[in-house]
């Protein structure tokens, strides 16, 4: 479907391609946790989502890479962790996180938050630590997908060290 390359390189640790590295990457490095990064080429003019063309490009299901929206949960930032073949049920992420009404939050407010771009936010490595809520659906799968830092980057790693990683919990916060 897409033209897009797309490379893997595996590994416990060190940074690929000689760069430093993203947050994401070394947060995941530091912990000395199993990964695989996955590379692609950003196509600008894609009306598909960000997330839709990574997991088309990669050539992996939907389901199985995760899109990281920052929302306001009673005017906190909490972020939600869903498959992008879904969509973030707010309400369901509102409960989730304790709190009764939930919103998507400005771009800017995300970006300045997590310290990544939209389309590259990831949930390992934010600036600053904000509660995060997965999916349920990644405890189905031995790996999912998530951002590495950047558009263009992926991180592949066990669910159950995303959830450690970032500190987050499990829950029913996606629809459709």
């Amino acid at each position: 479907m897409s033209s897009a390359k797309a490379k893997s390189a595996k590994g416990k640790g060190a940074s690929k391609g000689g760069g430093k590295g993203t947050p994401a990457t070394v947060a995941a490095t530091k912990a000395k946790v199993g990964f695989s990064l996955h590379t692609y080429e950003v196509d600008p003019s894609t009306e598909l989502s960000y997330g839709e063309a990574a997991a088309d490009a990669l050539g992996i299901p939907r389901e199985r890479l995760f899109k990281t929206l920052v929302a306001e949960v009673d005017g906190e930032l909490t972020v939600g962790v869903v498959p992008v073949s879904a969509t973030l049920d707010l309400k369901a992420l509102a409960a989730a996180a304790g709190g009764k009404k939930a919103q998507l939050a400005d771009s800017q407010d995300a970006e300045r938050a997590t310290g990544y771009v939209v389309g590259g936010i990831s949930p390992l490595g934010q600036r600053k630590r904000l509660p995060i809520v997965i999916d349920e659906t990644a405890s189905g799968f031995a790996t999912v997908y998530v951002s590495a830092g950047r558009r263009g980057l992926q991180i592949e790693l066990a669910p159950a060290d995303l959830l450690r990683l970032t500190g987050g919990r499990l829950a029913a916060i996606a629809r459709g």
